[in-house]
């Protein structure tokens, strides 16, 4: 592992700080939005007590009580452009789903529609619009670069950084993934996260959360649930060092 300066450590993190992870544990991070008409819009999180724990909302700004969108657990959502939002998330045991939504487009909806299902829904987005583009792609992609059929609204995007679980076949095989995608290219990196395996971790009650690459080494670095921050190796696949 490399050495690396306390200067440098705080870097970093502060790097990983700013960095978006999934709803509803980081909204306060979700990108801050404006639609193609100028509209601008907030992240609502609804209290961690009552029929709308935890649930996290995109609402036009200063409308609390007129949600447009409503995220379940494991969403992140990232910027497109152009008065878009895209949000990537898991889709069944071994599938990543990512979506994208025009501002403008979406309409409110009464909480009544989802209190009592939404929460224990297997559903991750909740909007009363269907999205202007949306894809799948397997956790199980051979490792390496692949191949992907983007669509042509999410092209804007140069990079887009993700993590799904992926099945370990034996106790010391990569129990988790990072997909690094490239929408313009129509490309996607498969990392599988050789350090991140069942015999070393409590894979479950311990995950990596959030992704992003350091500008100026390149690396990948991030954090997650009962994971100090890290940063990985050239090859994104092995730990390189712990920065706490």
């Amino acid at each position: 592992m490399t050495a690396l300066t306390d200067s440098e450590k705080s870097r970093l993190q502060e790097i990983i700080s700013k960095t978006t992870g999934p709803a509803p544990w980081y909204w306060k991070h979700f990108p801050a939005l404006k639609s193609a008409t100028g509209k601008e819009y907030e992240w609502v999180h609804h209290g961690e007590e009552g029929q709308l724990a935890h649930l996290v909302t995109l609402n036009e700004a200063g409308k609390r009580n007129d949600p447009l969108l409503a995220l379940n657990i494991y969403c992140t959502p990232f910027e497109i452009g152009e008065g878009r939002l895209g949000i990537w998330c898991p889709e069944g045991r071994n599938m990543v789903r990512v979506v994208a939504f025009d501002l403008d487009g979406l309409k409110p909806f009464v909480f009544e529609e989802i209190v009592g299902w939404f929460k224990q829904s297997t559903e991750r987005i909740f909007a009363k619009v269907e999205p202007v583009s949306d894809f799948e792609f397997s956790a199980e992609l051979k490792e390496g670069m692949q191949e992907l059929r983007v669509p042509e609204l999410l092209r804007t995007v140069k990079e887009l950084p993700m993590v799904a679980r992926r099945t370990a076949a034996g106790e010391s095989d990569p129990a988790c993934a990072i997909f690094v995608l490239y929408p313009h290219a129509g490309l996607v990196e498969v990392l599988p996260q050789r350090w991140f395996t069942r015999d070393k971790f409590e894979v479950g009650k311990q995950w990596i959360t959030r992704v992003t690459r350091d500008p100026v080494s390149h690396r990948i670095i991030g954090d997650g649930v009962k994971i100090p921050a890290f940063r990985l190796s050239e090859d994104g696949r092995d730990l390189d060092g712990w920065l706490e």
